[in-house]
């Protein structure tokens, strides 16, 4: 019995039809040239078949993996906040803002541009991944209803550049920035900070009271609203969240050491001026501030009462 010929191209034909499991049959009449473009069809429409079914199986496992599930829970926070408080970069002053923000169940999002950080954070922080230097990364984060921004980048110039776009997407919102070098201080307040932080000089402060003032400093420090409920604090009272019926009236009307326990250290008028330890019969205006001092218990109490947000 004799074998039939084949040239090198039917065997690569046959070859092709057989491993992309298109099956075709044999057929007479049908030359090189016809072979040959069923051979080229069949081998572009397999790899793209093969590439359609790698991208639409990555898609899957990403829509199903841990990051993505996470950043869509995100995202869809994010859209609930209001009056909320937005810190850019999670570095330390970043990490410090948000612990104080937590505390007083203040509601916040972190603008934080690296992978590493997020992963590391992102079972405590609420993070929206992005460059607080694009207009659209702000907006997204929800800085038009936003209450408060944060600049707590390490670069002065994009602290002032961040301010800048904050500024003029929400003319309304408080910003605090931080700065590194003393002649950028005026650059921020000028491009609309209404704060503007020296961590570094801050901390020189700090160190040299600690030698010169160390009782003092000692005392300050045990204002440690961390610790527990017993711990004293420092807190400020906007009058004009009081109620109307105890809006302009004297400290000794209020009766706040006999209702809640603190102590008012301080008043500022609605012009800014200052008063330490102001007198019992003065009269407190509603556009003004007091400044008090008690546990946090005494705090609580404080807002309780005089129904304080």
């Amino acid at each position: 019995m004799t074998s039939p010929h084949f040239s090198l191209f039917d065997a690569v034909y046959m070859t092709a039809i057989t491993l992309s499991t298109v099956g075709y049959s044999e057929m007479d009449g049908f030359t090189d040239l016809g072979r040959f473009f069923a051979l080229f069809f069949i081998l572009v429409a397999f790899l793209i078949v093969a590439l359609a079914i790698r991208y639409i199986i990555e898609g899957l496992l990403y829509q199903w993996s841990p990051h993505f599930i996470q950043s869509k829970k995100n995202k869809t926070m994010i859209k609930k906040l209001n009056q909320h408080t937005i810190v850019c970069g999670y570095g330390r002053n970043g990490r410090q803002a948000v612990r104080r923000l937590k505390f007083h169940n203040e509601p916040y999002v972190v603008i934080e541009q690296d992978p590493q950080v997020i992963d590391t954070y992102q079972e405590e922080v609420l993070f929206h991944q992005g460059s607080a230097l694009s207009d659209e990364v702000l907006i997204e984060a929800g800085i038009k209803k936003a209450k408060n921004l944060i600049c707590a980048l390490p670069d002065d110039a994009d602290n002032l550049f961040v301010v800048l776009t904050a500024r003029k997407l929400h003319s309304q919102i408080v910003i605090v920035s931080r700065a590194s070098e003393d002649q950028n201080q005026s650059k921020l307040k000028w491009a609309g900070a209404d704060h503007v932080i020296m961590p570094d000089k801050i901390g020189g402060d700090y160190m040299a009271a600690l030698l010169t003032v160390p009782y003092l400093i000692h005392f300050l420090e045990t204002l440690d609203w961390w610790k527990d409920e017993t711990s004293p604090n420092v807190e400020e009272v906007k009058l004009n969240q009081l109620p109307k019926k105890f809006q302009n009236k004297t400290l000794e009307e209020l009766e706040l050491r006999e209702r809640t326990g603190c102590n008012v250290i301080g008043y500022r008028d609605e012009k800014g001026k200052q008063f330490i330890n102001p007198e019992a019969k003065r009269i407190l205006s509603a556009d003004g501030k007091l400044i008090v001092l008690g546990t946090r218990e005494n705090i609580k109490k404080l807002n309780r009462i005089f129904q304080l947000d």
